[in-house]
């Protein structure tokens, strides 16, 4: 599995405002994004960044799918993080918000990203984080984050306790249970609408079945399987050109077995959703590096 690392308070965290008296304000090609695709988090802003439409108002640089600086960090944003913090000492990670007028860096931080997006940027696409939805979303992430996400990861852990094993495997599948409720009434997790909630956990099963699942027995990967709302859910999301255009299956695995802790195990061989199908013939071009 990959180590899991702490919680680190993110460098920079600065917020798009609604005008000028706010220093940062949204303006056309102000602002530039710099995303790996193979990283979750970046994936979660690649597609919000489509599904609103900002292709003209805000420019996105796609970066290697693996770090290129000996350092861990990417020496295309090393110039950035020297410019907003001197002689900044940490790793130049994406994902990034920068503003071209300063040459320096507005955000690295990206639930703050997701939200400026939605809330400044005035795209032509849905309402992403609609007024007073907060809490939903942020409980959704909740469930992402911690009933998925961490507990797959302890589920994987086979040099560790078999009871810790089971532990998160049953955490994992009350938080699948959990998914499939809610959409066997609605067609979105939060009603009939998309909203950021949908990309949280759709980039969330994107990296259960091509990320963890490798280190999942195949009895737990097919008690995984058994949530067919979830997964049709997630085709059906893929299916979308902002969701499915975004997918860099070589660099995620390559980023994976870059960072993997742990040995593989038979859910290796138990594929849930055949992701493939979904990207489109022309990759994206952090697909295409050789990074």
């Amino acid at each position: 599995m990959s180590a899991i690392s702490p919680t680190a308070v993110p460098s920079f965290r600065s917020r798009i405002g609604r005008d000028a008296r706010s220093g940062y304000y949204a303006a056309p090609q102000r602002f530039r994004l710099h995303l790996s695709l193979s990283c979750p988090s970046c994936l979660e802003i690649a597609v919000t960044h489509t599904l609103l439409g900002l292709d003209g108002t805000l420019p996105v640089t796609l970066l290697p799918s693996l770090p290129d600086a000996p350092d861990g960090g990417y020496l295309a944003l090393r110039p950035l993080y020297e410019a907003s913090s001197h002689l900044y000492p940490g790793l130049a990670a994406a994902p990034v918000l920068s503003d071209n007028w300063t040459g320096t860096i507005v955000s690295t931080h990206t639930p703050d990203i997701l939200r400026d997006l939605t809330w400044r940027f005035g795209g032509h696409g849905p309402d992403l984080h609609p007024r007073g939805a907060e809490k939903a979303i942020d409980s959704v992430g909740r469930l992402c984050e911690q009933g998925i996400a961490a507990s797959a990861q302890s589920a994987g852990q086979f040099d560790g306790d078999p009871a810790a094993r089971a532990t998160g495997l049953a955490a994992l599948l009350r938080a699948l249970d959990a998914l499939e409720r809610r959409l066997a009434s609605r067609e979105h997790v939060l009603g009939g609408e998309p909203t950021l909630a949908d990309v949280k956990v759709w980039v969330t099963l994107v990296q259960l079945d091509t990320v963890h699942r490798h280190h999942l027995d195949a009895a737990a990967v097919h008690r995984i399987t058994e949530h067919p709302r979830v997964w049709a859910y997630a085709r059906r999301l893929a299916a979308h050109p902002a969701f499915g255009s975004h997918l860099d299956l070589d660099g995620i695995a390559r980023r994976h077995h870059a960072h993997c802790r742990g040995a593989e195990a038979a859910g290796a061989a138990v594929q849930i959703v055949d992701w493939m199908a979904y990207v489109p013939r022309e990759q994206p071009a952090s697909a295409r590096q050789p990074s």
